[in-house]
C-alpha cells in the first residue's frame, strides 16, 4: 500500500469480496448483537481500496431511527488510518441521516479494538456481563477462548455523540 487510499460504498463490484473478508475474519457473516443476528451481505458498509485497487478494510453499519451501529469493522494492515477512514465514512453517513448517535459493540477480549475506539474518541458507555454466553445461542460457533486466551465472555459498548 503506497499510501493512496479510497473509501467507497460496498457495491455489487466489491461485496463478493467484503462477504469473504468477513466470513473469514469473523466465522460467517452473521454477526451477533445486542441479542440481534445480523446479517452483514445484506448490510450497507465502505471498503477502503489501495492503489492498486486491493482491499485492504471494510465495515458495515445498520441505520435504525436516529441512531447508527457499526456491526463489523476490519483493517488489513494497522496504523494506516484505514480503520478511522472507514469509521469517519460512517459517521458521515450517519449525520447526513438525522443520526445522534454511532454505535457498536465489542467483546472483552479484543483489546486492541477497545484502545483504538477509545483512542479514536468513542466512550464506553456499557458492558454487558457474561452476554457471550447467550449469543452462543445465536450463534453457536462463537468460541469460549478470545484472543490473547482470554475468556470470551462480555460485551463492551461504545458511542460516539454526533
Amino acid at each position: 500500500m503506497g499510501g493512496y487510499m479510497r473509501i467507497v460504498p460496498i457495491d455489487s463490484g466489491y461485496r463478493k469480496e467484503a462477504d469473504a473478508l468477513i466470513r473469514e475474519e469473523w466465522a460467517s457473516q452473521m454477526i451477533v448483537s445486542k441479542g440481534h443476528l445480523w446479517d452483514t451481505s445484506v448490510l450497507p458498509g465502505f471498503v477502503a481500496v489501495d492503489d492498486e485497487n486491493v482491499m485492504c478494510g471494510v465495515v458495515t453499519y445498520r441505520l435504525s431511527g436516529s441512531e447508527c451501529e457499526i456491526i463489523t469493522l476490519n483493517s488489513l494492515k494497522e496504523n494506516h488510518g484505514i480503520g478511522s477512514s472507514l469509521i469517519n465514512a460512517v459517521i458521515d453517513t450517519a449525520k447526513s441521516n438525522g443520526c445522534h448517535r454511532v454505535w457498536l459493540i465489542t467483546t472483552n477480549d479484543n483489546t486492541h479494538a477497545i484502545r483504538f475506539y477509545q483512542k479514536y474518541g468513542f466512550s464506553l458507555i456499557d458492558v454487558s456481563m457474561n452476554a457471550l454466553i447467550k449469543y452462543r445461542e445465536l450463534k453457536p460457533s462463537i468460541p469460549l477462548i478470545g484472543m490473547d486466551d482470554i475468556p470470551l465472555l462480555h460485551v463492551f459498548e461504545f458511542e460516539i455523540k454526533l
